[in-house]
């Protein structure tokens, strides 16, 4: 089956909650997306709050910390997502299963165990900011761990927490209510009790089937690079699985879609979207040079890689960069497009702003123009 780009792009945008069909809760709409990079929590939020019209950054807020709907923790590549509570046994069992020998630099694999260990101990039923959690996982383990050799922030930060995304990946951490301004990290049993990791090959099937459905016609090249493995390992994977997919053509490659999931509208994508730093769409899909077609590949790219520059969506393909520049509840949004807009692209543009200054609560005026300041700014 040979497939066009343009019907992929439609079908992503719809299932991505960007196209007609827009999300219902917080939760499913992470869910849909394959987790919400978080590393920017501010970011995170966002990406949620435009799949759903009418939503304010309480709710989704209230989803994370009231709620308990979604945890905030270590997903794929070992970066902080948003991921939906309800899953963790899948993510846990996945992310746990999956080698990968940058977690261990500097450590060796028993002291990675030790560690790992100590945390679940001491994060079992409270909170702990980072500097308490550096003197309780000393105390646990021994002065070693606590070694400053890990160079942060202009600073150099205690071996152990080299080994930070593993405890996360493995199930021992997420991350708690701030207290202040501190970040706190907690046990994610407190957000999901009892539950229990999937066994590995189960979760990595799901993932996969997950992953497609989302993102879709994909490589396992594609695959590794999102979930933060190993081309091998996913290729692995992917034969494995082989009765579970089923193999497409775009543009003279072989790609895969999950077995019987190939149904493609003959329709175009459309739509004008402002897509927040990191948001899943624009590193989950691929080609990239397809998403980021002529001059969008050297502007919204940060040397190839995606998330660094939010981004303007037209009609599923980046067609340039914006940036806002927040002061209390004002928010001043540049927008530069790499090429001339039509009216109704523009009108676009301006509900998109009007949209985000809904969801924080506030007021935003808009400019097109070039933007001058580099990536996350």
């Amino acid at each position: 089956m040979t497939l066009t780009w343009s019907a992929i792009s439609a079908r992503r945008l719809d299932r991505n909650g960007l196209g007609p069909t827009p999300g219902s809760d917080p939760a499913s709409v992470v869910a849909a997306m394959c987790g919400a990079h978080a590393q920017v929590l501010s970011a995170g939020e966002h990406s949620i709050g435009l799949r759903l019209p009418g939503s304010v950054r309480a709710e989704v807020r209230s989803a994370i910390w009231d709620e308990r709907a979604l945890v905030k923790t270590h997903g794929p590549r070992g970066t902080v997502h948003l991921l939906p509570s309800a899953e963790l046994p899948m993510w846990i069992g996945a992310l746990a299963g999956i080698p990968d020998g940058r977690v261990n630099a500097g450590l060796a694999p028993g002291q990675v165990d030790e560690i790992v260990a100590a945390v679940g101990r001491v994060l079992a039923d409270t909170e702990l900011t980072i500097d308490e959690l550096d003197a309780a996982v000393v105390a646990e383990t021994g002065p070693w761990a606590g070694d400053l050799v890990m160079p942060g922030f202009n600073t150099m930060w205690p071996r152990w927490r080299q080994a930070l995304s593993v405890a996360g990946a493995r199930g021992a951490l997420c991350f708690g209510p701030n207290r202040g301004r501190k970040v706190t990290y907690t046990d994610p049993h407190r957000w999901l009790p009892g539950f229990t990791p999937m066994p590995a090959a189960h979760a990595h099937a799901e993932l996969l089937a997950r992953y497609l459905h989302a993102y879709g016609p994909a490589t396992p090249q594609h695959f590794a690079r999102w979930i933060g493995a190993k081309a091998r390992w996913a290729a692995e994977l992917f034969t494995t699985l082989a009765s579970r997919i089923e193999a497409v053509e775009l543009d003279g490659e072989t790609m895969w879609v999950n077995a019987g999931d190939t149904d493609f509208a003959d329709t175009a994508p459309e739509g004008v979207r402002l897509l927040p730093y990191f948001d899943a769409y624009g590193i989950a899909c691929q080609p990239r040079e397809r998403l980021f077609p002529g001059r969008a590949f050297e502007r919204a790219l940060a040397r190839g890689q995606a998330g660094n520059f939010p981004i303007l969506l037209i009609d599923g393909a980046v067609a340039g960069v914006w940036h806002q520049k927040r002061s209390g509840r004002k928010a001043a949004v540049t927008v530069e497009a790499l090429g001339e807009l039509t009216a109704r692209q523009v009108k676009g543009v301006e509900e998109q702003v009007e949209r985000n200054a809904e969801f924080h609560g506030g007021t935003a005026t808009l400019t097109f123009g070039e933007i001058n300041v580099g990536g996350h700014a």
